[in-house]
């Protein structure tokens, strides 16, 4: 070294700039070879189980479905759609950003379209770049937006399942009681009561702890100061205290997004009741309504981390051991309910994202990987769009 002048490896400038793209580049390959490899464990899971049932019994339940009640639950998903538009309609103008609930259905299209088509969430980063490069909402508001979406997505399934175990748990079903008597249902209520009381006090206490006094995230800055591991985790705390803070502090808001994610994940679980009963699952009304709904409830909590391609797998082995552990419905009717149930929304999805892609004129890879010029980081822990 001359002069007293640092050397700096290749392709890094001293501004770091070119050390931070790759940092990012290396975070979203993780983020996609744990995608890809858990599909694939899960698809070589699947195949052990498909080799202890009857591949013919589940065929032939999913052939042997009521038409009529198919029809019934594709409609009831549908309509949770429009829906979902208008509750990110409430959110987004809560920070400022009011659309249309025709416009924003779509982008909600395309996000979850990406998220089935590209491994990694790559439906985050698609729905930021819609905003955007459609309506000039910025990056960052964008997946601010999508943090307040998915905490009060987490707490509305919770509260969901807990509604529905502490039915079952009180004894309000029936035919529950034969399994309970075989043994393995309580278990199977307690654990799922259990994860969602979890998740339900961990979005109260986030929303609670926005509403906190800003002073706080100072007097807690300074406590970890100097160091960079707990200084890391704390600001990314505390940018999703900031992000959920702006539907918090609007009490409004905050009942709107609520009561209308509540309503979107009913109809998510009336899809799956209407599929039970078109498999002729055989249970009562009160049982098919509470096991349906906890049955969806804890598939879709499964599916929280991007361990598979589209949550496949994941979703239809949480639904198959939460109805078998609880019912007498076989295991060959449980998982073809299951794979009926998440094929028709994926379906829906795809059908829905395509006509938004062709309406919005995007490619679902080019929004899932593009940023448009002159913007920055996301501030947001779900990290910046991959370039």
């Amino acid at each position: 070294m001359n002069g007293g002048e640092r050397s700096h490896p290749a392709g890094v400038d001293e501004s770091g700039e070119a050390g931070a793209d790759s940092d990012g580049l290396a975070a979203g390959l993780t983020r996609r070879r744990l995608t890809i490899g858990g599909t694939v464990v899960v698809a070589l899971g699947l195949l052990v189980v498909a080799r202890e049932l009857d591949v013919r019994t589940v065929a032939a339940e999913m052939a042997g479905a009521d038409p009529g009640l198919l029809a019934l639950a594709v409609g009831a998903y549908a309509v949770s759609w429009p829906l979902r538009g208008r509750r990110y309609g409430d959110i987004l103008g809560a920070m400022g950003h009011r659309h249309g609930t025709a416009f924003l259905t779509m982008a909600v299209f395309v996000s979850q379209t990406a998220n089935l088509a590209i491994p990694a969430r790559a439906g985050d980063a698609a729905r930021a770049y819609v905003l955007a490069t459609r309506r000039g909402v910025p990056y960052p508001a964008g997946f601010a937006s999508l943090v307040v979406e998915r905490a009060f997505d987490l707490v509305a399934i919770a509260v969901l399942a807990a509604v529905a175990a502490a039915w079952l748990a009180l004894g309000g079903a029936g035919p529950i009681e034969l399994a309970a008597a075989a043994g393995g249902a309580r278990t199977a209520i307690l654990a799922a009561a259990a994860v969602s009381a979890a998740t339900a006090g961990v979005g109260l206490v986030v929303v609670a702890s926005a509403r906190v006094d800003r002073d706080l995230g100072a007097g807690l800055r300074a406590r970890v100061e100097g160091r960079p591991r707990l200084e890391g985790l704390l600001e990314a705390a505390l940018r999703f205290g900031a992000d959920v803070q702006v539907v918090a502090e609007r009490p409004r808001a905050l009942v709107a997004v609520g009561a209308t994610s509540l309503l979107v994940w009913l109809l998510d679980a009336l899809t799956a009741v209407a599929v039970l009963a078109a498999l002729d699952s055989g249970l009562a009304v009160g049982s098919l309504l509470a096991v349906g709904t906890l049955a969806v409830s804890v598939g879709n909590l499964a599916k929280v981390l991007p361990l598979s391609q589209g949550g496949v797998g994941l979703y239809e082995a949480a639904f198959t051991a939460l109805v078998v552990g609880l019912t007498p419905v076989g295991a060959g009717t449980a998982l073809a309910a299951a794979i009926v149930d998440h094929a028709l929304k994926n379906a829906v999805t795809l059908v829905g994202g395509a006509g938004s892609v062709a309406a919005l004129g995007v490619s679902v890879s080019e929004a899932a990987g593009g940023e448009p010029d002159g913007t920055d980081g996301t501030g947001s822990f779900l990290g910046s769009p991959k370039k």
